[in-house]
């Protein structure tokens, strides 16, 4: 008897529709003759799940009583004795009653696989227990019920069930996933449009992680080395050089021209580590490739040309870009280049770009340190080693009685010359090799004491001693040499990649950047100069450490840039191969000085921008809203004062009461341009303290007309860390600018609700709404949406809220209402110490 297989449909998120797949699914298995019954589907009284469930045969559930109340769940005896070809289980990730035969239902399902049962079954991405973590940071809800990723891996069969954000909240406030009591909850909290989009993306990478996992998988078992073009993954290959950044760029557009193209950037080193690769340039050529969407790889291999092509097979590439070749004509008697190589051996399945580029035929050049200094103490080191050690080695074998041997006396004389050239580098070495030479003639080669040498093998010998000398001392230095030079370049890379870096995310402020030029170089101070002119005085724009030089040429380093700034350092003087490194860094303390400067200048243009347009909207207001109820008011009085009409005490009033109405809307609107004008001052300070908004939330109804609102605050909710007074003024103002835009005899629904550390205050019309690309413009000053009337405010309260809201550490948005309409969404930070925020009482279950 074989093992079942699963079949799981996945889905982003509740109601996109896997329960209503699966039972689809069903039906067309039966119609082709498939015994299909339904183990476990729950339909919840709604009427399309029930619908597919009838024509179905479902199989009796088992009923388990739990702390007095009596709970059903799928009866896997039952099933199993029933022995179906396919049941249908929904919910993989269900927590079965305690008391049942298993404690989750994918353990369940794992029995029925394993006697032979095929199983379909359902499951959504936050439910995956290795995403609990990315879930609950993005929806502020912890799923407790999960299911491990492998169970779903190795499912036989994955769907994905797929639906866009604004359609599934359609239809949620349409009814057809949750109650319509658990709509606006539903909306607010968990259905959220930021939500829904980024669980629909963690689902669709998932998926498609599976897909890439099950190609690679069934490539290997069948032993395919051909490329699958399902799409365009283009191999990047880098030496390097200064052309690889031309090389990506153009992989980059390849890569364009079709939908998901993919570029992998790929470095080849050598496995002795020996290479002529600027680290400096792989640095800015990874962080091009990773800014452009690609990704980047160092790959270890000998034979170049096969290790890229084992590389790109092995990630399924379809395309290779490689560059012109940097060789010049006479060392293509070498063989050929990389170029040609992987163009012979690629075969039909990828194709080669070869790009020309600057550098092509003028050499490829070694960027590396050149001179590496060894140290004072071990050149000293060396020659002492070199030059004296063989004369006192010499002095002793003759003084002694021992007689050795030439080859032994060889030996030892070799040693001295490998650790000379260990201490100081090939010159010594030399030095040695030549004086061991001499020695051995002049004391252990008859005839003694004579610079000749008799027996004909003993020339050979020596000879052989001096060359053996020179190319262990060579190979030595080569060796010492090259490891100072990569301890070196790997300093400076890392160096230049923190520059890079801190360039690219415009992270580093000029004072971080100065103090990391001191830590760097161990200097004491470090300034960056600055004078307007060739003849005018120096002028520090910033400076780090004790006493830094006010001149550049009162400094121990002094790096120019440009003609008017220099950076200055105090404390030692550096080599020549560091002043690289140190170009660097003053060029980007240039940078980092003109882009502080620019921020302040657009600051203070913008600043200046706000102000004058203030100033104008102001005017506009003074000249037109402001007057019109002044007019009123002034004939009002003027009427009550005329002695010409004798008015009835309906009409006295009538004319009192339109004084008092024009008064409290002079009142509201000089207070909007009072609170606006603070706000622009920056004088606004908020008394932060812990309010319920059960208290506040009233009395910023109690502007609006009776009835126009209905505010839904529970009084369980957390209190939220705000300034009373400008919080009732914020909710107040944006109150009344939903009634004055609700249809007559529809009222605002104002809502709150918990979420994690935060409280959202959710004001809800079923106005005209407000198109995406105006929502952020709603709240600027003096801006009034679509056909209001213009004696209706002189479009400030949305500014003053958002002003009041952010002073308070809270945020102000608007989204579409389902159905039409606009909604206000006020965060609020919850008040710590408080009770936590109960869990969004949603259904368990949704029907699709």
């Amino acid at each position: 008897m074989g093992r079942g297989k699963l079949r799981i449909y996945l889905g982003a998120a509740p109601g996109v529709g896997k329960t209503y797949a699966m039972l689809a699914e069903a039906h067309r298995r039966v119609e082709r003759g498939t015994d299909c019954v339904v183990g476990f589907v729950e339909h919840h009284g709604r009427p399309r799940t029930e619908v597919l469930l009838h024509g179905l045969e479902q199989l009796p559930r088992c009923e388990l009583e739990y702390r007095g109340a009596v709970f059903t769940e799928m009866d896997v005896d039952g099933v199993l004795a029933r022995r179906p070809a396919v049941a249908l289980v929904d919910e993989l990730a269900h927590t079965n009653v305690p008391g049942s035969r298993n404690p989750k239902r994918w353990q369940d399902v794992a029995e029925l696989l394993a006697a032979g049962i095929d199983v379909v079954s359902t499951v959504n991405i936050q439910h995956l227990e290795s995403l609990g973590d990315v879930v609950e940071a993005i929806t502020g809800v912890r799923q407790r019920e999960t299911v491990p990723d492998e169970i779903v891996r190795r499912a036989d069969q994955i769907e994905l069930v797929d639906m866009s954000p604004e359609a599934l909240r359609r239809r949620m406030a349409h009814g057809n996933i949750y109650k319509s009591d658990k709509v606006d909850a539903a909306l607010s909290n968990y259905f959220r449009p930021g939500n829904l989009t980024a669980l629909r993306e963690l689902a669709l990478l998932w998926t498609a992680d599976r897909v890439d996992e099950y190609l690679r998988q069934y490539r290997g078992e069948h032993n395919i080395r051909s490329t699958w073009q399902a799409r365009e993954r283009i191999v990047v290959g880098l030496t390097g050089g200064p052309e690889g950044r031309t090389l990506i760029r153009r992989a980059t557009r390849l890569a364009e021209k079709g939908a998901g193209g993919e570029v992998l950037a790929v470095y080849i080193s050598r496995s002795d580590g020996l290479t002529s690769a600027s680290p400096k340039e792989l640095t800015v050529q990874r962080t091009l490739v990773e800014d452009l969407g690609g990704t980047f790889h160092h790959v270890v291999g000998d034979d170049i040309p096969n290790a890229l092509l084992d590389f790109a097979r092995g990630v399924n590439a379809t395309q290779i870009v490689l560059g012109s070749s940097r060789r010049r004509s006479w060392q293509y008697v070498l063989g050929p280049g990389v170029g040609q190589t992987v163009a012979r051996e690629s075969g039909p399945d990828l194709d080669v770009h070869i790009v020309t580029h600057g550098e092509v035929a003028k050499g490829r050049g070694l960027p590396v340190a050149r001179g590496a200094r060894l140290g004072r103490s071990r050149i000293i080191g060396g020659w002492l080693v070199g030059v004296a050690a063989p004369i006192v080695l010499a002095l002793v074998l003759t003084h002694t009685d021992a007689d050795l041997g030439l080859a032994n006396d060889m030996l030892l004389f070799l040693a001295l010359t490998v650790a000379s050239a260990l201490l100081g580098g090939f010159l010594p070495a030399l030095a040695s090799a030549a004086v061991g030479s001499l020695l051995l003639n002049w004391f252990f080669t008859p005839p003694i004491h004579r610079i000749t040498i008799a027996d004909p093998m003993n020339i050979v010998a020596i000879a052989v001693f001096f060359g053996v000398a020179m190319a262990v001392a060579s190979v030595v230095d080569l060796a010492a040499r090259r490891t100072h030079q990569a301890a070196r370049l790997r300093a400076e890379s890392e160096v230049l990649s923190y520059l890079a870096g801190s360039v690219l995310r415009g992270e580093t402020s000029l004072d971080a950047l100065l103090e990391r030029v001191r830590e760097t170089f161990s200097m004491e101070s470090v300034a960056l100069l600055e004078r307007v002119g060739g003849g005018e005085p120096w002028t520090q724009a910033a400076t780090v450490g004790p006493h830094p030089a006010p001149r550049p040429e009162d400094a121990d380093v002094d790096m120019p840039v440009g003609d008017h700034l220099a950076l200055a350092l105090s404390g030692r003087v550096l080599p020549a191969e560091d002043r690289r490194v140190l170009g660097a860094f003053a060029a980007q303390a240039a940078v980092v000085l003109d882009r502080q400067r620019l921020v302040g200048e657009a600051e203070e243009a913008r600043k200046l921008a706000e102000g004058n347009k203030i100033r104008t909207s102001l005017l506009a207001a003074v000249s037109h809203d402001l007057r019109t109820p002044l007019a009123g008011i002034k004939a009002s009085v003027s009427s009550l004062r005329s002695d010409d009409v004798e008015w009835s005490e309906e009409d006295r009033a009538e004319l009192l009461e339109g004084i008092e109405a024009g008064a409290d809307r002079l009142d509201h609107l000089v207070g909007n341009l009072l609170d606006m004008s603070r706000l622009q001052t920056g004088t606004v300070t908020p008394l932060i303290r812990a309010v319920d908004l059960d208290e506040v939330v009233p009395m910023a109804l109690g502007g609006v007309p009776d009835g126009s609102a209905e505010a839904d605050v529970p009084e369980t909710l957390p209190m939220v860390e705000v300034d009373k007074g400008l919080l009732e003024r914020a909710v107040a103002n944006i109150v009344e600018n939903a009634v004055k835009y609700s249809p007559d005899g529809v009222p605002v629904a104002v809502a709150a609700s918990a979420l994690g550390d935060r409280v959202e205050l959710r004001v809800v019309d079923r106005g005209p709404g407000v198109p995406d690309d105006s929502k952020d413009g709603i709240f600027e000053p003096f801006q009034r949406f679509g056909d209001a009337p213009r004696g209706s405010g002189v479009g400030l309260g949305l500014a003053v809220a958002r002003g009041f809201v952010e002073a308070m550490g809270g945020t102000i948005s608007a989204e579409d209402t389902p159905g039409g309409g606009l909604t206000m969404v006020l965060t609020l930070r919850a008040a710590p110490g408080g009770p936590p925020a109960p869990p969004a009482d949603l259904p368990a279950h949704a029907v699709t």
